[in-house]
């Protein structure tokens, strides 16, 4: 079978700290969000992930529609979240632990032609080894959430925010590059997400998306293209990168970037307004869009 996307990282063991001090202890991580998003909408997806033992990877995944690989693991990723605003906007997160680290041997083991496209959900650096190797493909094209290629574990636990030290080897081999407003001001320096785009396609990135909670813009190297987000609540947010970046790979195999970018656009929206990864279908996205947007929801510059 081959897959519209294979999407690769670790699964984590989150303890999610509201500003009250409310505990949730749950299993999560961008491929947990981007493996639901995919399967629910109705695409072929396969999460390639790793965990220690005694993690229900599969249990996880129940009733998503993605079929699921899990390589073994001396750990299972987990990562603390202390909330610090009710909105959830501010946290604090600590690395408890981290899984080993995916090789291009991990990959190869599907063997050739097993994707249209692979995505590669990261949490924390080190989590893809020689991503400059792992990342040239032949046959399918590369997507990357470059969340976890800046995100560092430091000694004590803390994490922390820092530059793509590999950025100009590695960015010329990414189809598609998502990154949100913060991260792109890290790799470019540049606080106009607009501008930070256009830094990120010169230097090679083919398709480059950047997320705000405002709207999802996407420059080709020619165009802008953005559209609004219309959530009428923000209970869901956690998430929202994770499922907006896998709704737009996944269309972009069949449309154009303003169908792709109207889709995932609609779908993360959707997605906010319930916790959790998305548990709908993709009617249930068709309708969103066919009663919140209309058909110059996508502006083009």
């Amino acid at each position: 079978m081959k897959y519209d996307s294979i999407i690769i990282g670790p699964v984590s063991v989150d303890i999610n700290i509201d500003c009250e001090g409310n505990t949730l202890r749950e299993l999560g991580g961008a491929v947990v969000q981007a493996g639901w998003a995919a399967g629910r909408c109705g695409f072929r997806a396969c999460v390639l992930t790793k965990a220690g033992g005694g993690v229900d990877v599969h249990g996880r995944f129940s009733g998503s529609g993605a079929d699921v690989v899990v390589l073994e693991s001396r750990s299972t990723c987990s990562i603390r979240n202390r909330y610090l605003t009710p909105d959830k906007e501010r946290r604090e997160c600590t690395a408890l632990s981290v899984c080993d680290s995916f090789t291009l041997r991990d990959l190869q083991s599907f063997g050739g032609n097993s994707a249209e496209v692979y995505h590669f959900a990261g949490l924390i650096y080190g989590d893809f080894d020689r991503p400059e190797e792992m990342f040239r493909l032949r046959g399918a094209k590369v997507a990357v959430d470059v969340q976890g290629l800046l995100r560092h574990a430091e000694a004590d636990g803390t994490m922390a925010f820092h530059d793509w030290r590999e950025k100009l080897t590695c960015l010329p081999l990414i189809d598609y590059l998502k990154t949100d407003a913060a991260e792109a001001e890290i790799l470019t320096g540049e606080s106009d997400r607009y501008r930070a785009a256009e830094i990120l396609s010169g230097w090679g990135a083919r398709e480059v998306m950047i997320t705000h909670n405002t709207e999802a813009i996407v420059f080709d190297g020619r165009n802008f293209y953005s559209c609004p987000l219309k959530p009428r609540n923000l209970s869901g947010r956690t998430g929202r990168g994770d499922t907006a970046f896998s709704g737009y790979v996944n269309s972009r195999i069949r449309q154009g970037i303003p169908e792709a970018l109207l889709f995932a656009s609609a779908l993360v929206s959707l997605k906010m307004e319930k916790p959790g990864p998305f548990n709908g279908t993709r009617q249930d996205v068709m309708n969103y869009i066919d009663r919140f947007y209309s058909p110059d929801s996508v502006r083009v510059s």
